[in-house]
Protein backbone atom coordinates (compact mmCIF):
# COMPACT_ATOMS: atom_id res chain seq x y z
CA UNK A 1 0.00 0.00 0.00
CA UNK A 2 3.16 1.95 1.14
CA UNK A 3 4.28 1.90 -2.62
CA UNK A 4 1.25 2.34 -4.28
CA UNK A 5 0.55 5.38 -2.56
CA UNK A 6 4.16 7.17 -3.43
CA UNK A 7 3.22 6.16 -7.39
CA UNK A 8 -0.03 7.87 -7.51
CA UNK A 9 1.38 10.80 -5.43
CA UNK A 10 4.23 10.85 -8.35
CA UNK A 11 6.63 12.55 -5.28
CA UNK A 12 9.27 14.65 -6.72
CA UNK A 13 12.51 13.70 -6.80
CA UNK A 14 14.68 14.15 -3.57
CA UNK A 15 11.31 13.21 -1.24
CA UNK A 16 11.28 9.88 0.05
CA UNK A 17 8.31 10.04 1.93
CA UNK A 18 9.17 9.72 5.62
CA UNK A 19 5.25 11.83 6.22
CA UNK A 20 2.70 11.11 3.34
CA UNK A 21 -0.22 12.49 4.80
CA UNK A 22 -3.21 12.81 2.64
CA UNK A 23 -6.85 13.51 2.59
CA UNK A 24 -9.50 15.12 1.10
CA UNK A 25 -10.84 19.14 1.88
CA UNK A 26 -14.41 19.61 -0.25
CA UNK A 27 -15.33 22.87 -1.53
CA UNK A 28 -15.61 25.54 0.71
CA UNK A 29 -16.68 28.24 -1.60
CA UNK A 30 -16.34 29.23 -5.53
CA UNK A 31 -15.86 33.15 -5.84
CA UNK A 32 -13.85 36.17 -7.00
CA UNK A 33 -11.70 36.97 -4.28
CA UNK A 34 -7.75 36.73 -3.80
CA UNK A 35 -6.65 37.89 -0.05
CA UNK A 36 -2.64 37.23 -1.03
CA UNK A 37 -2.34 38.53 -4.69
CA UNK A 38 -5.60 41.25 -3.98
CA UNK A 39 -6.24 41.77 -0.61
CA UNK A 40 -9.21 44.10 0.24
CA UNK A 41 -10.35 43.59 -3.19
CA UNK A 42 -14.14 42.64 -3.48
CA UNK A 43 -14.02 41.32 -5.86
CA UNK A 44 -11.02 40.40 -7.23
CA UNK A 45 -9.99 39.82 -10.93
CA UNK A 46 -10.73 36.13 -11.75
CA UNK A 47 -12.65 33.38 -9.94
CA UNK A 48 -11.14 30.74 -7.41
CA UNK A 49 -12.24 27.51 -5.61
CA UNK A 50 -11.38 27.06 -2.52
CA UNK A 51 -11.05 24.71 0.52
CA UNK A 52 -10.25 24.63 4.03
CA UNK A 53 -11.19 26.43 7.03
CA UNK A 54 -14.31 28.46 6.58
CA UNK A 55 -12.49 32.25 8.25
CA UNK A 56 -11.53 32.47 4.40
CA UNK A 57 -11.70 36.47 3.51
CA UNK A 58 -11.05 38.88 1.33
CA UNK A 59 -7.55 40.10 3.19
CA UNK A 60 -6.41 37.04 5.40
CA UNK A 61 -4.35 39.03 8.01
CA UNK A 62 -3.15 36.24 10.34
CA UNK A 63 -2.91 39.72 12.89
CA UNK A 64 -6.08 40.52 12.60
CA UNK A 65 -7.30 36.89 11.87
CA UNK A 66 -6.19 33.81 13.31
CA UNK A 67 -7.42 31.02 11.48
CA UNK A 68 -7.48 28.15 14.17
CA UNK A 69 -10.06 30.56 16.25
CA UNK A 70 -11.55 32.59 13.99
CA UNK A 71 -13.02 29.01 11.61
CA UNK A 72 -15.92 27.53 12.89
CA UNK A 73 -15.73 24.22 10.40
CA UNK A 74 -13.05 23.05 8.21
CA UNK A 75 -13.86 21.38 4.94
CA UNK A 76 -11.04 19.24 4.98
CA UNK A 77 -10.96 15.22 7.06
CA UNK A 78 -8.34 16.25 9.86
CA UNK A 79 -10.27 18.78 12.11
CA UNK A 80 -7.45 20.86 13.20
CA UNK A 81 -6.41 22.27 9.77
CA UNK A 82 -8.02 25.55 9.20
CA UNK A 83 -5.56 26.21 6.38
CA UNK A 84 -6.88 27.73 3.19
CA UNK A 85 -6.10 25.93 -0.31
CA UNK A 86 -6.69 27.24 -3.48
CA UNK A 87 -6.69 27.87 -7.61
CA UNK A 88 -7.84 29.11 -10.55
CA UNK A 89 -11.27 27.59 -11.78
CA UNK A 90 -11.42 26.03 -14.94
CA UNK A 91 -13.85 26.86 -18.02
CA UNK A 92 -15.07 25.25 -20.75
CA UNK A 93 -15.34 27.25 -23.87
CA UNK A 94 -18.06 25.93 -26.45
CA UNK A 95 -17.44 26.35 -30.82
CA UNK A 96 -20.28 29.44 -30.34
CA UNK A 97 -17.60 30.92 -27.85
CA UNK A 98 -19.82 30.34 -24.61
CA UNK A 99 -18.26 29.84 -21.58
CA UNK A 100 -19.28 27.00 -18.95
CA UNK A 101 -17.55 26.35 -15.59
CA UNK A 102 -16.69 23.05 -14.90
CA UNK A 103 -17.07 21.36 -11.49
CA UNK A 104 -14.66 19.79 -9.13
CA UNK A 105 -15.42 16.32 -8.13
CA UNK A 106 -13.88 13.75 -4.77
CA UNK A 107 -11.00 12.06 -5.78
CA UNK A 108 -12.12 8.59 -6.49
CA UNK A 109 -9.09 6.95 -4.71
CA UNK A 110 -10.80 6.80 -1.37
CA UNK A 111 -12.80 10.47 -1.46
CA UNK A 112 -15.68 9.67 -4.14
CA UNK A 113 -18.05 10.90 -2.08
CA UNK A 114 -16.73 14.18 -0.98
CA UNK A 115 -18.73 17.19 -2.58
CA UNK A 116 -15.73 18.51 -5.24
CA UNK A 117 -12.75 19.91 -3.79
CA UNK A 118 -8.91 18.82 -3.75
CA UNK A 119 -6.82 15.98 -2.21
CA UNK A 120 -4.34 17.79 -0.11
CA UNK A 121 -0.63 15.98 0.39
CA UNK A 122 1.98 16.93 3.41
CA UNK A 123 5.04 15.03 2.34
CA UNK A 124 8.17 14.76 3.99
CA UNK A 125 11.91 13.07 3.67
CA UNK A 126 13.28 13.42 7.22
CA UNK A 127 12.96 15.88 9.42
CA UNK A 128 11.19 19.10 8.68
CA UNK A 129 9.55 22.39 10.48
CA UNK A 130 5.78 22.96 9.90
CA UNK A 131 4.95 25.59 9.17
CA UNK A 132 4.19 28.92 11.39
CA UNK A 133 1.27 31.21 12.08
CA UNK A 134 0.88 33.43 9.25
CA UNK A 135 3.00 31.82 6.69
CA UNK A 136 1.56 32.03 3.22
CA UNK A 137 2.87 30.94 -0.42
CA UNK A 138 1.96 30.92 -4.05
CA UNK A 139 3.32 28.68 -6.71
CA UNK A 140 2.65 29.15 -10.45
CA UNK A 141 2.34 31.84 -12.21
CA UNK A 142 -0.50 32.92 -14.26
CA UNK A 143 1.09 35.05 -16.49
CA UNK A 144 2.77 32.18 -18.26
CA UNK A 145 1.54 31.53 -21.72
CA UNK A 146 4.97 29.09 -22.67
CA UNK A 147 6.49 26.13 -21.70
CA UNK A 148 9.91 27.96 -21.51
CA UNK A 149 8.47 30.50 -18.93
CA UNK A 150 6.90 27.68 -16.54
CA UNK A 151 10.17 25.41 -17.22
CA UNK A 152 12.83 27.66 -15.98
CA UNK A 153 10.68 28.13 -12.76
CA UNK A 154 8.54 25.97 -11.72
CA UNK A 155 8.62 22.34 -11.06
CA UNK A 156 6.16 19.42 -10.50
CA UNK A 157 3.02 21.85 -12.27
CA UNK A 158 1.24 19.47 -14.68
CA UNK A 159 -2.39 18.10 -16.08
CA UNK A 160 -3.45 14.28 -16.60
CA UNK A 161 -5.69 13.21 -18.95
CA UNK A 162 -7.84 10.85 -16.84
CA UNK A 163 -8.81 7.79 -19.00
CA UNK A 164 -9.68 6.09 -15.78
CA UNK A 165 -9.89 6.91 -12.04
CA UNK A 166 -5.99 4.78 -11.65
CA UNK A 167 -4.58 6.85 -14.51
CA UNK A 168 -0.89 7.90 -13.53
CA UNK A 169 2.02 8.96 -15.72
CA UNK A 170 1.67 10.95 -18.87
CA UNK A 171 1.52 14.38 -17.27
CA UNK A 172 1.28 17.44 -19.40
CA UNK A 173 2.20 20.86 -18.58
CA UNK A 174 -0.27 22.13 -21.01
CA UNK A 175 -4.13 21.25 -21.56
CA UNK A 176 -4.54 18.04 -22.78
CA UNK A 177 -5.46 18.19 -26.31
CA UNK A 178 -7.93 15.71 -26.34
CA UNK A 179 -11.28 14.49 -24.91
CA UNK A 180 -10.45 12.37 -20.96
CA UNK A 181 -13.07 10.03 -20.52
CA UNK A 182 -12.53 10.36 -16.67
CA UNK A 183 -11.45 13.81 -16.31
CA UNK A 184 -8.63 16.04 -15.89
CA UNK A 185 -6.51 16.04 -12.76
CA UNK A 186 -4.48 18.73 -12.45
CA UNK A 187 -1.43 18.49 -9.91
CA UNK A 188 0.47 21.47 -7.71
CA UNK A 189 3.36 20.92 -5.62
CA UNK A 190 4.89 23.61 -3.88
CA UNK A 191 8.63 24.21 -2.87
CA UNK A 192 10.54 22.52 0.43
CA UNK A 193 12.79 25.09 1.27
CA UNK A 194 11.81 27.93 3.47
CA UNK A 195 14.26 30.76 4.28
CA UNK A 196 13.41 30.59 8.13
CA UNK A 197 12.72 34.39 8.33
CA UNK A 198 9.83 35.24 6.03
CA UNK A 199 6.42 34.26 6.24
CA UNK A 200 5.55 36.23 3.39
CA UNK A 201 7.36 37.80 0.51
CA UNK A 202 6.07 40.42 -1.93
CA UNK A 203 5.76 38.44 -4.65
CA UNK A 204 4.93 35.40 -2.75
CA UNK A 205 7.28 33.15 -3.59
CA UNK A 206 10.53 34.30 -3.08
CA UNK A 207 10.89 33.00 0.75
CA UNK A 208 10.35 29.66 -0.49
CA UNK A 209 12.93 27.41 -2.95
CA UNK A 210 13.36 24.05 -4.24
CA UNK A 211 16.19 21.90 -3.18
CA UNK A 212 19.52 21.70 -5.02
CA UNK A 213 19.92 17.64 -5.52
CA UNK A 214 18.41 16.31 -2.25
CA UNK A 215 19.16 19.47 0.28
CA UNK A 216 17.85 22.87 0.76
CA UNK A 217 20.16 25.82 -0.70
CA UNK A 218 21.91 27.70 1.49
CA UNK A 219 19.38 30.73 1.07
CA UNK A 220 16.31 28.50 2.10
CA UNK A 221 18.43 26.22 4.55
CA UNK A 222 15.28 25.18 6.31
CA UNK A 223 12.98 21.89 5.26
CA UNK A 224 9.61 22.23 5.28
CA UNK A 225 6.60 19.77 4.18
CA UNK A 226 6.28 19.64 0.65
CA UNK A 227 2.19 20.93 0.04
CA UNK A 228 0.57 19.13 -3.14
CA UNK A 229 -2.97 19.62 -4.14
CA UNK A 230 -4.61 17.43 -7.10
CA UNK A 231 -8.01 19.13 -8.09
CA UNK A 232 -9.98 16.72 -10.27
CA UNK A 233 -11.73 18.86 -12.52
CA UNK A 234 -15.15 17.42 -14.57
CA UNK A 235 -14.64 17.76 -18.23
CA UNK A 236 -16.67 14.33 -19.13
CA UNK A 237 -19.87 16.90 -19.97
CA UNK A 238 -17.95 18.41 -22.71
CA UNK A 239 -16.17 15.58 -24.33
CA UNK A 240 -18.11 15.81 -27.19
CA UNK A 241 -15.62 17.02 -29.36
CA UNK A 242 -18.87 19.01 -32.03
CA UNK A 243 -18.71 21.20 -29.30
CA UNK A 244 -14.69 21.89 -29.30
CA UNK A 245 -13.46 24.68 -31.71
CA UNK A 246 -13.88 24.07 -35.32
CA UNK A 247 -9.87 24.16 -35.78
CA UNK A 248 -9.57 21.16 -33.19
CA UNK A 249 -7.41 22.82 -30.28
CA UNK A 250 -8.34 21.90 -27.30
CA UNK A 251 -11.75 24.37 -25.60
CA UNK A 252 -10.37 24.31 -21.71
CA UNK A 253 -9.64 27.73 -20.55
CA UNK A 254 -8.41 29.15 -16.76
CA UNK A 255 -10.61 31.60 -15.26
CA UNK A 256 -7.56 33.74 -15.38
CA UNK A 257 -8.12 33.94 -19.02
CA UNK A 258 -5.25 31.21 -20.05
CA UNK A 259 -6.36 28.87 -22.92
CA UNK A 260 -2.53 27.54 -22.84
CA UNK A 261 -2.32 25.92 -19.34
CA UNK A 262 1.29 27.29 -18.66
CA UNK A 263 -0.54 29.73 -16.02
CA UNK A 264 -1.02 27.08 -13.62
CA UNK A 265 -0.96 28.22 -10.28
CA UNK A 266 -1.52 27.38 -6.53
CA UNK A 267 -2.45 29.75 -3.00
CA UNK A 268 -1.45 28.07 0.14
CA UNK A 269 -2.13 29.89 3.82
CA UNK A 270 -0.95 28.07 6.55
CA UNK A 271 -3.95 27.24 9.07
CA UNK A 272 -3.11 24.12 11.58
CA UNK A 273 -3.97 24.42 14.78
CA UNK A 274 -1.01 24.54 17.48
CA UNK A 275 1.62 21.89 16.43
CA UNK A 276 -0.41 19.00 15.37
CA UNK A 277 0.91 19.67 11.30
CA UNK A 278 4.60 18.95 13.65
CA UNK A 279 3.36 16.50 15.18
CA UNK A 280 1.78 14.35 12.16
CA UNK A 281 5.24 15.34 10.31
CA UNK A 282 7.58 14.01 13.66
CA UNK A 283 5.46 10.68 14.02
CA UNK A 284 5.51 10.36 10.31
CA UNK A 285 1.58 9.97 9.65
CA UNK A 286 0.82 8.56 6.64
CA UNK A 287 -2.76 7.45 4.76
CA UNK A 288 -4.77 4.69 2.86
CA UNK A 289 -4.97 5.17 -0.70
CA UNK A 290 -8.47 4.25 -1.20
CA UNK A 291 -9.95 4.75 2.01
CA UNK A 292 -10.66 7.77 3.56
CA UNK A 293 -8.48 6.49 6.54
CA UNK A 294 -5.35 8.45 8.12
CA UNK A 295 -3.01 6.53 9.99
CA UNK A 296 -2.14 8.84 12.85
CA UNK A 297 -2.79 8.54 15.96
CA UNK A 298 -1.74 12.20 17.09
CA UNK A 299 -4.77 13.84 14.65
CA UNK A 300 -8.27 13.81 15.05
CA UNK A 301 -10.27 13.52 11.81
CA UNK A 302 -13.80 13.76 10.71
CA UNK A 303 -16.05 11.93 8.23
CA UNK A 304 -16.06 13.03 4.32
CA UNK A 305 -20.13 13.44 5.38
CA UNK A 306 -19.13 16.00 7.76
CA UNK A 307 -16.40 18.06 5.84
CA UNK A 308 -18.97 18.40 3.14
CA UNK A 309 -20.91 20.31 5.37
CA UNK A 310 -18.33 23.65 6.06
CA UNK A 311 -19.66 25.58 3.65
CA UNK A 312 -18.98 29.54 3.23
CA UNK A 313 -21.26 31.78 1.80
CA UNK A 314 -20.24 33.99 -1.07
CA UNK A 315 -19.63 37.40 -0.81
CA UNK A 316 -19.51 38.70 -4.38
CA UNK A 317 -22.91 39.26 -6.02
CA UNK A 318 -22.61 37.66 -9.44
CA UNK A 319 -23.74 34.16 -11.01
CA UNK A 320 -21.21 32.06 -12.30
CA UNK A 321 -23.15 28.88 -13.66
CA UNK A 322 -25.23 28.53 -17.21
CA UNK A 323 -23.72 29.93 -20.35
CA UNK A 324 -22.05 32.33 -19.88
CA UNK A 325 -21.11 34.95 -22.67
CA UNK A 326 -17.72 36.26 -21.01
CA UNK A 327 -15.92 34.65 -18.14
CA UNK A 328 -16.41 36.34 -14.90
CA UNK A 329 -14.89 39.54 -13.98
CA UNK A 330 -15.02 39.90 -18.17
CA UNK A 331 -10.96 38.20 -17.99
CA UNK A 332 -10.12 38.35 -21.75
CA UNK A 333 -8.53 34.90 -22.94
CA UNK A 334 -4.66 35.31 -23.96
Amino acid sequence: MRFSLLAAAAITPGVNAAATLRFSCSQLVVERLDPLVNPSMNPSPHLHQVVGGNAFNETMDYTQNDLPTTATCTSCTPTEDFSNYWTAVLFFRARNGTYHRLNTFGNELGFTTAKGGQTVYYLSSGQVTAFKPGFRMIVGDPNFRTAQELNAKYKFLDYTCLASAMTRGGQTTDFPKQPCAAGIMVSIRFPTCWDGKNLDSIDHHSHVAYPVGNACPSTHPVAIPQVFYETYWDTRPFNDKSQWPEDGSQPFVWSFGDQTGYGIHGDYVFGWKGDALQRAMDTNCNSDLFANRINCNTLETQSLEAANTCVKQTTVDESIDGWMAQLPGGMPVT
